[in-house]
């Protein structure tokens, strides 16, 4: 029999460096999990505290001037909306809605600084660009794990493994529209003498802006991707609607949940469709 050599202990490495970092950074995660939960808690209450109809007018008549006033998702907006608020779901959405947008606008406020700096430092990208790896191929499942163990269950959790999965593309997308930039255009602003901070915010970022955008829209339908899988650690919306009706083998209910859910996604990605190409003309 050969003689093998003894398993590397990784998993109880990782177990206790887990627990060191649960116990020394305790003061931080336990705001966040308590003040941040209940930020997030009553945000989604505000949101199903507003009436149905003025909320789906009100994203009508905004489908319709951000598209060009074009009727064709404003009425799709009614009658998808009008459906979710029809069978009963109508809080599920805005809890649902409210965890995209959360996780979507931190995900974008971590993400653009990071694309910015790799596009400035070969360094910071070659550092940065295999973590963005790791992020994009690991389970979506695993993110769950870190999630729970930090911030317990509930809404919070949920974002956390939101930012983790739907971060990478804003990045990625960031670094890649700077890049790609002209350099006869930077060229120019140097030759102005422009600063870096002029050049960065009154040359690159608007030239990039169209590739920067596509990047956030992918990084929102990520967001919106995780609903169901951040259900599973206490995250409310129809995600949880869709769980539950898995685990009781209930098809009519989760399939209405799952409707819902391609209302909304399809809602948000023309939003943020339109709006780059808004930007582009």
């Amino acid at each position: 029999m050969l003689d093998f050599m003894d398993t590397i202990p990784v998993g109880p490495a990782v177990k206790s460096a887990t627990e060191w970092i649960q116990d020394t950074f305790a003061f931080l995660f336990d705001p966040i999990k308590n003040q941040f939960g209940d930020f997030m808690d009553w945000t989604a209450e505000k949101l199903a505290e507003l009436p149905p109809i003025l909320v789906i007018l009100l994203v009508a008549v905004l489908a319709f001037f951000i598209t060009g006033k074009r009727i064709g998702l404003p009425i799709f907006s009614i009658v998808g909306l009008w459906f979710v608020y029809n069978q009963g779901l109508w809080e599920q959405l805005m809890q649902t809605f409210s965890l995209v947008l959360i996780s979507s606008l931190l995900s974008v406020i971590i993400g653009v600084p990071f694309g910015i700096l790799m596009s400035k430092s070969k360094t910071a990208e070659t550092i940065i660009t295999p973590i963005l790896d790791f992020m994009q191929t690991m389970p979506a499942f695993v993110y769950l794990i870190p999630a729970v163990v930090f911030f317990g269950i509930g809404m919070v959790p949920g974002i956390f493994a939101s930012l983790i999965f739907a971060t990478p593309p804003t990045v990625r997308f960031t670094n890649l529209g700077i890049r790609q930039v002209s350099k006869e255009l930077v060229e120019a602003a140097d030759a102005f003498g422009t600063t870096g901070s002029q050049k960065l915010f009154k040359v690159e970022l608007p030239m990039a802006k169209s590739t920067i955008m596509a990047g956030i829209n992918q990084t929102v339908m990520l967001s919106l991707s995780m609903v169901v899988i951040a259900s599973m650690i206490g995250a409310p919306g129809l995600g949880r609607e869709v769980l539950s009706s898995l685990q009781r083998s209930q098809i009519g209910p989760g399939f209405v949940a799952g409707i819902g859910i391609v209302i909304l996604a399809i809602i948000i990605d023309r939003f943020t469709q339109s709006l780059n190409k808004k930007q582009v003309n």
